[in-house]
């Protein structure tokens, strides 16, 4: 799958969310950005055995993660331009600081 194609699957699941659709099924839409099969390395070394695998799972999360951000950058800042009394900077203070009570 290409970045492109990941990034899709990210505001997808976005979209779907919103939209109401259940959780199981956006997860299983993520789920088809992780690899079912690795190609690993013909050793007896399991941390190079380890990296291999972990190299074949950071460019898909890598590309999940970004279309996360591009999708959430695209609407924050049309909410930014609609909304100016509620930042969304101070929206994300105020749930990063609720989440800092939580966790106590």
């Amino acid at each position: 799958m290409t970045e492109n194609e990941v990034q899709l699957k990210a505001i997808a699941a976005l979209t779907a969310l919103r939209g109401g659709v259940s959780a199981d099924y956006v997860s299983n839409l993520l789920e088809e950005v992780i690899p079912t099969r690795f190609l690993v390395p013909d050793t007896d070394d399991p941390a190079e055995v380890g990296q291999a695998v972990l190299d074949q799972l950071s460019e898909p999360l890598s590309a999940l993660v970004n279309g996360f951000m591009l999708a959430f950058g695209t609407v924050a800042d049309a909410y930014d331009r609609t909304e100016p009394e509620a930042p969304t900077d101070a929206i994300l203070q105020a749930l990063a600081l609720d989440i800092a009570r939580d966790s106590d």
